[in-house]
């Protein structure tokens, strides 16, 4: 394995972080839509499956900048802890809230001091993934919240993820490519 550079020792760092980070969502994740299933609230647990899936997609593509840099992506994946769905939606987003807040906004602005164009391109495409998932917990909280289980979060559903940056939505998109990775859409995976 090739030496890491002293000007990428930083990148690696954060690249190993958003690794770990993303390996335990999807983790989380998994356990988190077995619960929901569990509370009859599908929809939830649909959800949960697709965001589960980007973070696999998100940590894989860290994992492999991370050996284009030299390191090897290892980590260690926590105990998860599995509340009522509702708790669980709120904790997932506020997970997504401190990647899109604090966490890739300062890992983006680092590679592009460095100007490592591998290191900004896997974590903008889980930035803007992070956003999707975000919009959509908050949506389920406030419909289960709301007592809404009737709604689409009690009924399993479709959603479309990305292969290639994790984008995730909830509805076929009506364009012919990823908005934010330019994948063809007929790529996309579909959850449910």
């Amino acid at each position: 394995m090739p030496a890491i550079a002293v000007d990428n020792t930083t990148t690696v760092q954060n690249l190993l972080i958003a690794f770990e980070g993303e390996s335990n969502a999807h983790a989380k994740y998994t356990a988190f839509a077995a619960k929901a299933d569990e509370d009859s609230l599908h929809g939830a647990a649909s959800l949960f499956r697709a965001a589960a899936r980007a973070e696999q997609i998100h940590a894989a593509n860290h994992s492999r900048v991370l050996h284009q840099l030299g390191s090897r992506s290892e980590c260690e994946i926590h105990p998860v802890e599995v509340k009522s769905t509702l708790e669980n939606l709120k904790a997932a987003l506020n997970g997504e809230q401190y990647e899109i807040d604090i966490m890739y906004p300062g890992f983006l602005q680092e590679a592009t001091e460095r100007k490592n164009t591998a290191a900004i391109r896997t974590f903008h495409g889980a930035l803007e993934a992070e956003k999707t998932h975000a919009r959509l917990y908050a949506e389920a909280i406030a419909l289960l919240a709301a007592g809404k289980r009737d709604s689409w979060i009690g009924e399993a559903r479709e959603f479309y993820v990305c292969p290639v940056c994790g984008y995730t939505s909830e509805t076929e998109e009506q364009h012919e490519r990823c908005p934010v990775c330019n994948c063809q859409w007929e790529r996309f995976e579909i959850i449910r």
